[in-house]
């Protein structure tokens, strides 16, 4: 029986798709270390986690039957995406499902922050009444700076601009402009007009160590900042003391360098006690109708691609969307090194064979290729050994219409 392992809870509404497709789920609610996932994914076929585990080269070459991966949550950086294509091992995530959860966290967050309600919550909790305008600020006409104008840059530019701010956005790659939101020409010119700067930019290891002090000493005094991005991406111990000295008029922070492996751990932050300053345990995405969104997405994609072999939306593999003609019994999905006269390859192993073709796709990405060939006849098995002892060949799976 086909087999799926989860790992660190995803929504329940996850099993659902796995069990339509005749596929055992079996769940493990925390992360696990490589070791213990080595041993764990052994009769597994393919694997599902969040964001705390790692899926490092030496977990992939220990399972080379691995199917495919699944990352309930949108960042793939805990996943070593090289090994996974190299063993023909399709990788998908969730990037839209939890956007507006993440914006909405980012928006409460730039209130509360501009009118200081941390401050004052916390005075009240203490029994102090201090009841002062001083600092506090509305966020109409303020200008909201957001570095990285992805999916969730644009919809929080969207929103943002709802409240009559005004928004600039800094991206390295060239983006389309939403409404009334003006490019800036680099991340300085940004922070020089920004009054709240918020990061949003993916989790690739060049962004690694993108905010530092440089870039807070930049930021305008008494400005406010957010990252509830990449935990690796700032200086904590900058901002900090930027916080500290009063540059920085507050913070919120979802991300950390080094966090728990599980609930109930101990945490520690050099953030911890600083006045205005608001700290979430990773919980951007994390509301019940994100988590419900998430689970029935990448489960859905990870039964689609084992039942049809369809990758659409896979990070790492080439993207087949079709599903198997009507006619077929069978579709052969092929993973191949992208070299010149693969798909001849094929099509001659199987005209020998006798084999009938309904449909066939073929679509690179790199140095791999990935092929589909739908046949409305039997398949002469020494066709088959043939094509998996092909050069070329990375992973063959022969699928049956259902």
């Amino acid at each position: 029986m086909t087999r799926a392992l989860l790992l660190e809870n995803p929504h329940s509404n996850a099993d659902a798709a796995f069990v339509r497709a005749g596929i055992e789920v079996v769940r493990h609610h925390g992360a696990l270390d490589e070791a213990d996932l080595i041993e764990a994914l052994d009769g597994f076929d393919m694997l599902g986690i969040r964001s705390k585990t790692e899926v490092t080269q030496k977990v992939i070459d220990a399972h080379p039957d691995l199917l495919a991966i699944g990352t309930f949550s949108i960042g793939t950086n805990q996943i070593d995406l090289e090994a996974a294509t190299s063993r023909g091992v399709a990788v998908f995530n969730a990037p839209y499902s939890n956007t507006r959860s993440v914006v909405e966290l980012a928006i409460g967050e730039i209130i509360s922050l501009s009118r200081r309600l941390p401050v004052q919550n916390d005075a009240l909790h203490r029994g102090i009444w201090d009841k002062s305008a001083v600092g506090a600020h509305e966020v109409r006409g303020r200008t909201l700076g957001i570095i990285g104008f992805g999916n969730i840059g644009m919809q929080l530019s969207v929103v943002a601009e709802a409240l009559g701010m005004r928004v600039v956005f800094y991206d390295t790659a060239e983006k389309l402009i939403i409404g009334n939101a003006r490019r800036m020409n680099s991340m300085e010119e940004l922070l020089e007009v920004s009054d709240i700067v918020s990061i949003h930019v993916d989790g690739r290891a060049s962004n690694k160590n993108l905010f530092g002090e440089p870039e807070f000493a930049m930021m305008k005094p008494g400005a406010i900042f957010l990252n509830l991005s990449r935990g690796f991406l700032v200086d904590v111990d900058a901002l900090a003391t930027r916080i500290k000295n009063g540059h920085i008029a507050g913070a919120g922070v979802d991300v950390f360098p080094t966090e728990p492996r599980a609930n109930g751990d101990h945490f520690d932050s050099v953030l911890t006690g600083l006045p205005n300053v608001i700290l979430t345990p990773h919980v951007g995405g994390s509301t019940e109708e994100a988590q419900r969104a998430i689970g029935l997405f990448v489960s859905e994609k990870l039964v689609t691609y084992f039942r049809k072999g369809a990758t659409d939306m896979s990070i790492n593999m080439p993207q087949i969307v079709t599903s198997p003609a009507k006619s077929s019994l069978y579709r052969i999905a092929w993973v191949h090194s992208n070299m010149p006269g693969a798909l001849a390859k094929v099509n001659r192993i199987f005209a020998e064979s006798g084999a009938n073709i309904d449909a066939q796709q073929l679509s690179t990405q790199g140095q791999v290729g990935y092929a589909v060939t739908d046949i409305s006849s039997n398949i002469p098995q020494a066709a088959v050994a043939e094509l998996a002892a092909a050069e070329e060949t990375i992973r063959l799976r022969v699928l049956s219409r259902d």
